[in-house]
C-alpha cells in the first residue's frame, strides 16, 4: 500500500469525525476497531496523517488485540512521558508477538530493574570508541556486497542493504569465525527474519496455527539457530583469549551485574536475537531510504560525494539525521501508565496505552518548516530539540544500538559512495509500505551501478 513521498503533500482524511468520547480520552475515528486496525497496519502513515488532520496532534484510536490507545506527539508530552519509563510499563502486546523469537529474557521484554540491569550491562559495546573497533567489519561486509553489483544491471539497494547489516552483526555482534557455522546461522536467520516481515508472523502469536507447516519450519529454524548460537556462546566461555576480543558477545560473555553475577547461556542466546532484531532490519531500511532520497535529489547526493572524497563527515551525518527524520523505519512506539499524566492537553488515567508518533513528531510543520522535505541542511547547525528527533524513541527504553545504527549507517554510505557510481533504477521516488514494524521502501529502492570506483 502506497503512503506519501518526501515532497507530496498529506493526504485527504477519509475518517469520520468524532468531537468527543464518554471515556474521557482524546477524540478520534468511530470506525470498529477491526477496520482501524485494517488502516493502521495497511497504511499507517495516511491513517496516523488522517487522524492528525481530523482530531488534531492528540487522539485516540482502537486497535484489535491491543485495545484502546492514545497517540501523541508534541515534543513537550514526549518528554514527559519518556522521562516516566521508570514508572510505566511497555505497551501489552509487544510480548505476545515476540517472545516466540527473541525468548523471555530479552531486553526489549523486560521491564523494571530487571529492564535497567540488564541495559547497564549491554550498553558500553555500543558507544564510544569501543563502538569505532567495528569500523572495517562494516566497510569489509560493505565492500563485498559492492564487488557482487552486476555493472548496468538492476539492484534492489534493499536487499543488498539486508546483507551487509546481517554480515555485521554476524561478525561484529556474534562474532562467529567459523565459516561453515556462519553460512548455517545466516541460512536460518535469514529464514526466520523473512517470516517475522510477512503477515503470517502472527501465526507464531496463536498456539493453534503454530502447527501448521510454516510454523513449523520456523520452529526448525529457531531450533537450528540456537544450537550455532549456544555453540558459540560455549565457545566463548572456554576462550582464554576472551578478554582481547571485541565482538559484542564476547563483552557480555565477560560482563558482570553489580553483584558478581553473570548472563547465562539463555539469556545470552536472547539478547543476540534482541540485537539481531532490532539491528537487521532497521538499520537496512534506514539505508535504502537514504539512496532514495539522495536519487531525488542530486544536489545534495554531489554534495554529500564531494565531503566523502574529502574524508569529511559533517554533511554525511546530516543525511543519516534526515533521513532518518523524514522516514523513521518504526512510525510509533509504546508505553502503558502507571500514573496518571497531563500528555497533548488532555488527563490521561492509570492503565491507558499512550503511543508516540514517531512519524508525526517529525513532520510538524511549527518544527521543520516544509516538513516532507528532504533537507538534511536542518542539521548542520545543531538541529531541533531532542524529542522533536526521536527515531530511536526515548527514555531508558531508547534503542541501545542507536548510536550504532548511526555509525553504520555513516560507514555503509560512504563506503558505496567512494566505491560505485549508482544511479536510480526508476525515476518514481517509493513509496512507503509497513513490513512487519518498520516503514519500508514499497519496490526496494531499484539502482543501476553505471561504474566502480576506486
Amino acid at each position: 500500500m502506497a503512503g506519501p513521498t518526501a515532497t507530496d503533500a498529506p493526504p485527504r482524511a477519509t475518517i469520520p469525525e468524532t468531537r468527543s468520547r464518554g471515556d474521557g480520552l482524546p477524540p478520534g475515528p468511530r470506525l470498529p476497531a477491526a477496520v482501524q486496525t485494517a488502516r493502521l497496519v495497511a497504511r499507517p502513515v495516511q491513517f496516523l496523517e488522517d487522524c492528525r488532520r481530523r482530531y488534531g496532534e492528540t487522539f485516540t484510536a482502537r486497535v484489535l488485540r491491543a485495545g484502546t490507545m492514545v497517540f501523541v506527539s508534541d515534543p513537550d508530552s514526549l518528554k514527559r512521558l519518556f522521562a516516566a519509563d521508570r514508572q510505566n510499563t511497555i505497551a501489552p502486546g509487544r510480548n505476545v508477538v515476540l517472545a516466540p523469537i527473541l525468548g523471555q529474557r530479552s531486553l526489549l521484554l523486560l521491564e523494571g530493574e530487571e529492564h535497567l540491569r540488564r541495559r547497564k550491562l549491554m550498553l558500553p559495546p555500543f558507544h564510544g570508541e569501543r563502538m569505532r573497533a567495528y569500523e572495517q567489519v562494516m566497510t569489509e561486509a560493505a565492500e563485498r556486497e559492492i564487488a557482487a553489483w552486476p555493472l548496468d544491471g538492476t539492484i534492489r539497494l534493499h536487499t543488498s542493504m539486508q546483507a551487509i547489516t546481517l554480515e555485521v552483526i554476524l561478525r561484529a555482534v556474534f562474532g562467529v569465525e567459523d565459516d561453515r557455522r556462519r553460512t548455517e546461522l545466516r541460512r536460518n536467520l535469514v529464514g526466520i527474519l523473512a517470516t517475522t516481515r510477512s503477515p503470517l508472523a502472527i501465526g507464531l502469536t496463536i498456539e493453534s496455527l503454530r502447527r501448521l507447516p510454516t510454523h513449523r519450519r520456523v520452529a526448525r529454524m529457531l531450533a537450528e539457530a540456537d544450537e550455532a548460537l549456544f555453540a558459540e556462546i560455549a565457545d566463548r566461555r572456554a576462550d582464554p583469549d576472551l578478554a582481547s576480543r571485541e565482538d559484542i558477545l564476547s563483552l557480555l560473555v565477560a560482563a558482570r551485574f553489580e553483584d558478581g553475577t553473570v548472563m547465562d547461556d539463555r539469556e545470552l542466546r536472547d539478547q543476540l536475537m534482541t540485537l539481531l532484531m532490532a539491528g537487521h532490519e532497521t538499520t537496512a531500511t534506514a539505508l535504502a531510504w537514504a539512496f532514495d532520497l539522495l536519487f531525488r535529489a542530486p544536489d545534495k547526493l554531489r554534495r554529500l560525494r564531494a565531503e566523502v572524497d574529502d574524508g569529511g563527515h559533517a554533511y554525511l551525518d546530516a543525511v543519516t539525521e534526515e533521513t532518518l527524520r523524514v522516514r523513521p523505519v518504526v512510525p510509533f512506539v509504546g508505553r502503558q501508565l502507571r500514573v496518571a499524566a497531563e500528555l497533548g492537553g488532555h488527563r490521561l488515567p492509570v492503565g491507558t496505552v499512550v503511543m508516540p508518533a514517531i512519524y508525526l513528531a517529525h513532520t510538524r510543520p511549527d518544527v521543520y518548516p516544509d516538513p516532507y522535505a528532504f533537507r538534511p541542511e536542518r542539521f548542520l547547525d545543531g538541529g531541533p530539540e531532542t524529542y522533536s528527533w526521536v527515531p530511536f524513541g526515548g527514555g531508558t527504553r531508547r534503542c541501545i544500538g542507536g548510536t550504532f545504527a548511526q555509525f553504520e549507517m555513516r560507514v555503509v554510505l560512504s563506503t558505496v559512495l567512494r566505491r560505485a557510481d549508482l544511479r536510480p533504477a526508476s525515476d518514481q521516488p517509493e513509496r512507503i509500505v509497513r513490513r512487519n514494524v518498520t516503514l519500508s521502501p514499497r519496490g526496494g529502492t531499484p539502482a543501476l551501478l553505471a561504474a566502480r570506483r576506486r
